[in-house]
């Protein structure tokens, strides 16, 4: 298991805002103690756009340095451009690992980013770190399909734009629904979606998570890009779905048995539960010496 963490993600945003920097500070902080096995690096670099303008405009990224608010939910930070860019080399860097068959990973990382559309940023997100990393695995590193499992409990709708129409690509996005961004109500082309109703009891919302894994796993991809958000938790403060601790090992044990070369990008949750939330779908996810079955 891979913890890829860069402590500099902190050092932006406020305790008064859900995606903060105690996210993050309390999750590794936890997962240190919790993994005592895990092995932690730091993102080596921060992308540069000759690898972010595969997903966005060169306009967006001269946008990310104009000191204003992007939106009511999006606020300017000074040195937020190098925040996201470092977010986006550590989903490059997660996927090469498990390109590579090392095993699972998780880029430990924020701002988060799958709302983050090509010429946009918004909802908490500046740049989409799975769209990037999905582009690059396919385009430079000759990967014939990259899947997109997205549980995020919002739409990813800015992976969903991106990767929209382009051969080799599939995404699956289960989220509840009516809920920000208001869009992923159907199926189109190769994105396709499982909009979950507010308080779904726990096995119907576990139903459609299985549903959508199980089209990412009949696709055939060569890379699965988990957008791993932990804001469809009962107790999350911005949501209103049903999910426990012990449905995210459920996930995490899902992935594990579908045996594909998998990374997983932290997106939201923003429960003060987070940090075991993360543990139980990383514990679940980890490889074992026995009882391993097949998806």
């Amino acid at each position: 298991m891979l913890l890829l963490h860069d402590p500099r993600c902190a050092d932006y945003g406020s305790a008064a805002h859900p995606e903060q920097p105690r996210r993050v500070v309390a999750t590794a902080e936890h997962l240190r103690s919790a993994l005592p096995g895990a092995e932690w690096r730091t993102p080596s670099a921060s992308a540069p756009d000759r690898v972010l303008l595969r997903a966005h405009t060169a306009a967006h990224l001269a946008r990310l340095e104009e000191p204003r608010a992007f939106d009511a939910d999006t606020a300017y930070f000074p040195g937020i451009a190098g925040h996201a860019r470092r977010g986006v080399a550590s989903a490059l860097e997660a996927s090469a690992h498990a390109l590579a068959g090392k095993g699972p990973v998780l880029s430990l990382m924020r701002p988060p980013g799958h709302h983050a559309c090509a010429d946009a940023a918004m909802g908490f997100c500046y740049l989409n770190q799975v769209a990037v990393a999905a582009l690059v695995a396919r385009e430079a590193q000759g990967i014939e399909r990259v899947a997109v499992w997205d549980f995020d409990a919002h739409h990813g709708n800015g992976t969903e734009a991106i990767l929209q129409g382009r051969e080799g690509f599939l995404v699956c996005s289960v989220h509840q629904s009516p809920c920000y961004p208001g869009t992923g109500l159907g199926d189109h082309g190769n994105s396709r979606n499982w909009p979950v109703a507010p308080g779904t009891p726990r096995a119907l919302h576990m139903h459609a998570l299985r549903e959508a894994l199980e089209a990412v796993v009949a696709f055939k991809p060569g890379l699965i890009l988990v957008s791993a958000g932990f804001d469809a938790y009962a107790r999350d403060p911005i949501t209103q779905m049903t999910l426990e601790a012990e449905d995210f090992s459920t996930l995490g044990r899902w992935l594990r048995e579908a045996a594909l070369p998998a990374a997983a990008v932290l997106e939201g949750g923003y429960s003060p539960d987070l940090p075991v939330l993360v543990e139980s779908f990383l514990s679940a996810w980890a490889p074992r010496d026995s009882g391993r079955g097949a998806f």
